[in-house]
């Protein structure tokens, strides 16, 4: 008791009249106490325990890239603050698919499901899956990659924004060669920032030709996988095409960028500027601190719990794609262009 009432800043015997369900406590207080219960590790008393409004699944496809476990934790937090119990669905490699996982989360009557970068961003994928779990009465809502032939609420970050966002970066620090290392053209995030990408040279050059013109952008970039190998790939081969800046569709691949001109004698940011996309909060400590366009993970994660709420309390949200603004961060990975 002495332990949880210092945690909470309040006085034990606060502490006893909340852990015995005793009134004369403001509901703050009572928050405070057993939020410190849950800090400490303490299990909260039977009596204490919330009885769940339900269970909604969350499809996510792995654990290793940072992004998704932030989402993840963002997501859970916010159901069970209103009551509802997360059940956590991943595909990995060998594992479950999707669509198993689904099945496996109906079978449990999931009251609702988000899904994180999920088929539905494979343009190459059949969307008549999320066609027949709604004729299953299943709600769902669908984060990072709207799919026109998906009628579902969508919440996804500007990924064009977000590749004009790190050009006009680099430009700013005078780098007239930049390549774009993103994931397959069939992913819709990728597909969008390759957009972005050319749009922002095109954009600078003023319809000039060369590597800045519309038709040059498309030469400096390579879609690889979505790893720290497939950036360290990709930007093997936006070096050898002369390229002083290169922004990355993720942390991961940018890692591997860095990783690559090391492997060249490179130093980064002396020879080659680096950007990242998604924001881990390793990204401070790494070597060196990675400068990266941050995912508003908080605001978008709380925005696909509402709709999902909305959508399973009979007053759906109308059916479109909630579009939110990525921000730079600046951090020791890009400086100033090297001498020509």
């Amino acid at each position: 008791m002495a332990a949880v009432a210092q945690q909470a800043e309040v006085s034990e015997a606060t502490v006893s009249r909340v852990l015995n369900g005793k009134s004369g406590v403001a509901d703050a207080t009572r928050q405070r106490v057993l939020a410190a219960l849950d800090v400490l590790g303490y299990e909260r008393p039977v009596r204490l325990r919330r009885r769940s409004a339900g269970l909604v699944g969350l499809v996510i496809p792995e654990l290793t890239n940072p992004i998704f476990p932030a989402f993840a934790q963002v997501i859970e937090q916010a159901l069970s603050g209103y009551g509802y119990t997360p059940v956590l669905g991943t595909q990995m490699p060998g594992g479950a698919t999707e669509d198993e996982l689904v099945e496996m989360l109906v079978e449990r009557g999931v009251s609702g499901i988000i899904f994180l970068s999920g088929l539905h961003a494979d343009l190459s994928a059949d969307p008549e899956r999320y066609l027949r779990l709604a004729g299953r009465g299943v709600p769902y809502v669908l984060v990072n990659g709207y799919n026109e032939r998906i009628s579902a609420p969508f919440v996804s970050p500007d990924d064009r924004a977000a590749a004009h966002i790190a050009v006009r970066h680099l430009r700013e620090l005078g780098h007239e060669r930049i390549g774009l290392a993103v994931g397959p053209a069939r992913f819709v995030p990728a597909r969008r920032k390759a957009e972005g990408f050319a749009e922002a040279l095109g954009d600078a050059a003023g319809g000039a030709g060369g590597a800045g013109g519309a038709g040059g952008a498309e030469s400096m970039v390579q879609h690889t996988l979505f790893t720290v190998e497939g950036g360290h790939a990709a930007a093997g081969a936006l070096l050898d095409r002369g390229c002083t800046g290169i922004v990355c569709g993720s942390d991961l691949m940018a890692l591997g960028a860095v990783r690559a001109a090391r492997q060249r004698g490179l130093d980064v940011p002396r020879d080659v500027s680096v950007v990242g996309y998604d924001d881990s909060e390793l990204n401070a400590f790494t070597d060196p601190p990675l400068t990266t366009v941050r995912q508003p993970v908080r605001a978008m994660a709380n925005a696909a719990v509402h709709a999902l709420l909305e959508e399973t309390g009979q007053d759906p949200v109308r059916h479109a794609e909630f579009v939110f603004q990525p921000e730079l961060v600046v951090r020791g990975s890009t400086g100033q262009a090297p001498p020509s």
